[in-house]
């Protein structure tokens, strides 16, 4: 497994290139002008120098190597070093720097994060905490009371989008009952009981959304992975064995219908980093989502390039966890 895994991260380095490549291009090739809000008093002459101090004016495969030098060298020192306190970790040189805050594009993704890691994160994990044993006892209990009430959940769940759900429990929740704030209050710190109570209330709505599409997506695959394996012949074996159903359900038929669930789980863990887009302008939470929107509109190319590159490489890492996990949880497969 050791050498299978050594060659998917040596793989996975000319992949992330193509992918900045091709982000790049992309962002280059798109409209937009980062100097398209300043106002239009300023002189032509002023604002090619504040062009030429952005970077704009080199050639393109200039600002992308300095970029790639930047993000693959520079910031991930900085971000080492103030993770360990170490200062002198941190490599000098010119550093991302966002065209509408002037700030490194790092800071504001690591003052962002907390906010996505406490809506997105805590929604996707109760998702799984709610759809695994669902799905489990929906599948064990075919066509029964149980399984079409939860059949019927999902549906609905993986049918209506977030922007209709959002919305909605807005209307009812917030302006009709008036139970839960409107607009996501990311200045709130939790210090006290009371904050803490407010926090959670503030976090409800958005939490519910996430979490019923969420467990919606992953109770469909777990039902499904659980009744393709209850007609297999190791299953008909164990209970001629003697087993009793808890052990042929939740050590047997479990383990092997994990495998596909794992794929959708992990391939599922990026969307916490990089927040739920929707979501996020909906309920006005200052998480990731909300920020790579903003970056979008002011055409800001740092900012977009290096959300867009660190969602990449969270996607092909969680793509390589979850092949490692199929090895662990059928023994059948091996790498090497």
């Amino acid at each position: 497994m050791f050498t299978y895994t050594l060659r998917r991260l040596l793989l996975a380095i000319p992949t992330l290139l193509f992918i900045a490549l091709a982000i790049f291009l992309l962002l280059e090739l798109s409209p937009g002008d980062p100097m398209a809000d300043m106002p239009l008093t300023i002189p032509p002459e002023v604002r090619e120098q504040m062009r030429l101090a952005l970077g704009l004016g080199e050639a393109w495969y200039i600002r992308f190597g300095k970029w790639l030098y930047m993000f693959s060298v520079v910031e991930p020192s900085h971000v080492l070093a103030n993770m360990t306190g170490i200062e002198s970790l941190a490599v000098e040189g010119q550093r991302i720097i966002s065209f509408q805050s002037r700030s490194p594009v790092a800071d504001i993704i690591a003052q962002r994060l907390p906010q996505t890691l406490w809506v997105v994160g805590l929604s996707y994990i109760l998702g799984i905490l709610i759809a695994v044993p669902i799905g489990v006892y929906s599948a064990y209990r075919q066509y029964s009371w149980f399984d079409q009430l939860g059949a019927f959940v999902s549906m609905v769940g993986f049918s209506l989008p977030t922007f209709f759900t959002g919305p909605l429990l807005i209307l009812i929740f917030s302006i009709w009952l008036g139970w839960f704030p409107i607009i996501y209050d990311t200045t709130l710190v939790v210090d006290s009981w009371h904050n803490l109570g407010l926090q959670i209330r503030q976090m409800a709505m958005p939490v519910f959304v996430l979490t019923l599409y969420n467990a919606a997506q992953i109770n469909r695959f777990m039902r499904a992975s659980m009744l393709d394996n209850f007609t297999q012949d190791y299953v008909r074996t164990a209970r001629a064995k003697g087993m009793t159903e808890r052990v042929v359900v939740l050590v047997h038929v479990l383990r092997n219908s994990m495998i596909p669930v794992v794929t959708v789980i992990a391939l599922g863990i990026p969307t916490i980093f990089t927040g739920a887009i929707i979501t996020e302008q909906i309920f006005r939470v200052n998480g990731l989502g909300q920020l790579l929107i903003i970056a979008i509109y002011a055409s800001d190319l740092p900012m977009v390039l290096t959300l867009s590159m660190v969602f990449a490489i969270l996607i092909v890492g969680f793509n390589l966890i979850a092949d490692l996990m199929y090895a662990l949880l059928d023994p059948r497969i091996r790498y090497d």
